[in-house]
């Protein structure tokens, strides 16, 4: 009669094990399909774009600082001079210096307004540091790795190991 009784037992628990275990499983589950929904993992959702911003070459430090707080994984920076003579520069009244850096920055999309501010502030507030900066949109990026780095998504790059 004991016997029968601890069996009843130990079945019962074990049921209320397995049951546990699967309702652990089920929110496991459930936590990791949230997370992975609300990581944008998507092109649509993290798209880049390739920012050029032209500066004069000794402020081309600076830019390159500022630009790299927006979390910028690539930068290129093209040394360059512009085409107008010092006559012409005289005339229309800018200085004489015409050695310039273009920076070439791949950004986030949603990253995009918040830098080209922040550059337009710098250009009109700093001396000496004037400049132009675009985007140009970027169509396609080959390798998930390499877009997961470019797009600073450590998780994806993470993944692909």
């Amino acid at each position: 009669m004991a016997d029968k009784k601890i069996s009843k037992t130990v079945k019962s628990t074990a049921k209320k094990i397995k049951a546990d275990v699967s309702k652990k499983r089920a929110d496991v589950k459930k936590q990791i399909a949230e997370k992975r929904a609300a990581t944008p993992n998507t092109v649509t959702s993290n798209r880049l774009k390739l920012m050029i911003t032209v500066v004069s070459r000794n402020k081309a430090e600076y830019f390159l600082d500022l630009i790299q707080s927006f979390k910028v994984n690539m930068q290129m920076v093209v040394l360059a001079s512009g085409t107008a003579d010092a006559k012409m520069l005289g005339l229309l009244g800018l200085s004489d210096n015409n050695e310039k850096a273009v920076i070439l920055s791949v950004i986030q999309e949603q990253k995009i307004p918040a830098a080209l501010v922040s550059l337009e502030n710098k250009f009109n507030s700093i001396k000496d540091g004037k400049g132009i900066s675009f985007t140009v949109p970027l169509t396609s990026v080959i390798g998930a790795l390499i877009y997961g780095f470019l797009s600073d998504n450590k998780q994806m790059v993470k993944e692909g190991k």
